[in-house]
């Protein structure tokens, strides 16, 4: 993890996610690029061009003043940290200027709420998680000794998360930690307990995993609704974090049963990383 990306806008959330970035960075030599989407009007690109200047100077000036703060922050010490300023609010253009500096992990608040409630208020973390083709990191408390303990991947072991899988132990293995693969059995979509040993003895033997460990990795929870069984799981085992699949420019539709994975990540009240299929 040779680069982290983390977009800010100054406020508490995303000040919670660069705290998180830098504990990540010192732990593996990190370096972290630090970048603000200006927030120009369009009706400012309307106007003649002193104008316009003037406005985009204006807001430059107050940016600049934010990361000199920002620098200022006893965690980021020691951390090289790279400053990217862009003069519109284009959040798709994140994924571009990640790519541009080689990063290899999005870190990014949200305006969360204690308890299993609304993690995107707004769009914009969504929008991130939807075009990055990279994986994205929403946090949404404050963690200055961010650690994992215990994770899951929220899976229904279709060939297609193999790969984001492989990603997820990546990340997770940072932690010294394996997620345990978690499928939720819904009526709708009911399954024998047969018919799921099955599937997961497939997706773990294709995935490199001795399925003779099956109690191991695996663990499936019966629920009314998907994203209520993820919550409730999670509540229970005392998940650290979740990991999902997305489908990029798609959104979040057919992870786990249709657009389940964007309500996960709606209202998961722990960290949740996602991975592009």
């Amino acid at each position: 993890m040779k680069t982290i990306f983390v977009p800010v806008d100054f406020s508490k959330y995303s000040e919670n996610a660069l705290e998180v970035a830098a504990d990540l960075a010192k732990k593996h030599g990190s370096r972290i690029i630090l970048a603000h989407m200006l927030e120009i009007a369009n009706s400012y690109l309307t106007k003649d061009q002193q104008q316009e200047v003037f406005n985009v100077m204006y807001y430059i000036k107050i940016a600049d003043q934010h990361f000199k703060e920002l620098r200022k922050k006893e965690y980021l010490k020691g951390i090289e940290v790279v400053e990217v300023m862009k003069p519109y609010r284009i959040f798709s253009e994140i994924n571009t200027i990640a790519a541009e500096h080689d990063s290899d992990l999005i870190v990014m608040g949200s305006h969360g709420a204690t308890g299993i409630k609304e993690v995107f208020i707004g769009s914009n973390t969504e929008k991130v998680v939807r075009t990055a083709d990279i994986p994205v990191l929403v946090i949404k408390e404050r963690s200055p000794d961010f650690h994992i303990d215990k994770a899951v991947f929220v899976t229904d072991f279709d060939d297609s998360n193999q790969d984001t899988f492989k990603k997820a132990r990546k990340f997770f293995s940072y932690f010294d930690v394996e997620p345990k693969l978690l499928y939720i059995n819904i009526p709708e979509k009911f399954m024998s307990t047969a018919e799921i040993k099955r599937n997961a003895h497939n997706f773990m033997s294709t995935a490199g995993i001795d399925p003779s460990d099956f109690d191991k990795h695996v663990v499936f929870y019966a629920d009314y609704t998907a994203e209520r069984g993820v919550f409730n799981y999670c509540e229970e085992a005392k998940i650290d974090a979740i990991a999902i699949s997305t489908h990029g420019r798609k959104g979040l539709g057919h992870f786990f049963y249709g657009s389940v994975g964007e309500d996960v990540a709606n209202h998961a009240n722990v960290p949740v990383i996602t991975f592009k299929i």
